[in-house]
Order: C-alpha cells, then structure tokens, then sequence
C-alpha cells in the first residue's frame, strides 16, 4: 500500500550559489559521511559533476522528506537521510539514526529515483507500507 509519494526539482545554479556562498560547510550540512567522501572525490575530478551530485542529494531528500509527510523537521534531516546506490548503479536510500527508527516501526520501503540534466535536479520517492503478515 502506497504512504506516500514525494517529488522534486531542484535549481543546480542555487546549489552552485550556495557552495559559492558558504563553501564546503553546505554540503556537510547536506550529505551524511559517506556521500560527502564521494562529493570531495567527485568535486575534485570535475567540480561540475560534484555540484551536480550535491543538487541530486538534496532534491532526493527533499522528496523523500515529502513522501513520509514530514518535511524538514525530526527525525528527518539531511545528514540522517543517505542516497546510496545498489551494486546495479540503482539509487536507494538509507536512513540512520532516529530516522531509521521512525521508519522502520512504521513497516515502511522506500523507492527513490534521481537525475539531472544541466540546470536542474529532480527525484521522485514512493514509500509503501509493507505489509508484514505472512501469506
């Protein structure tokens, strides 16, 4: 059964204006450990391509944010919310902390999707409750 559905499109140029403006410091509010390691990484062999994947984290976590009804405030945050990807290059995405806690006691699963294309960032989340009686 379908929780929710979050969507959103993110301007890459804000997300350019807001690393200009604060530096690095934006992104570590942004990005867990993980994809912060893979920004410096991806910022230091093309820095276009690390302004692109920082919009891609933010835009998925805005949807998702939306898709279990929260918005922005606990448990959700940025640094708990994490986009990973699957060995097949899929996106997922992997909660921590309270977070993870909230999700999990609901019996929810989460279906993420992220692209860019020049000036935008977009993503789309399903949650679903998944039903836990055996059949």
């Amino acid at each position: 059964m379908i929780y929710g559905i979050g969507t959103d499109i993110c301007d890459v140029r804000r997300i350019r204006a807001s690393l200009d403006r604060h530096g690095e410091r934006f992104a570590q509010k942004i990005l867990s450990d993980a994809e912060m390691a893979t920004w410096q990484a991806r910022t230091k062999r093309w820095p276009e391509r690390g302004v692109r994947y920082l919009a891609t984290r933010f835009s998925a976590k805005e949807a998702f944010s939306k898709a279990i009804g929260l918005g922005m405030r606990m448990p959700m945050t940025w640094r708990l919310c994490e986009v990973a990807k699957l060995p097949s290059g899929q996106p997922t995405l992997v909660l921590h902390g309270v977070l993870k806690d909230w999700f999990e006691a609901r019996g929810l699963q989460a279906h993420v999707t992220v692209t860019d294309e020049t000036d935008y960032a977009a993503s789309f989340v399903v949650v679903e409750k998944i039903d836990l009686q055996p059949m």
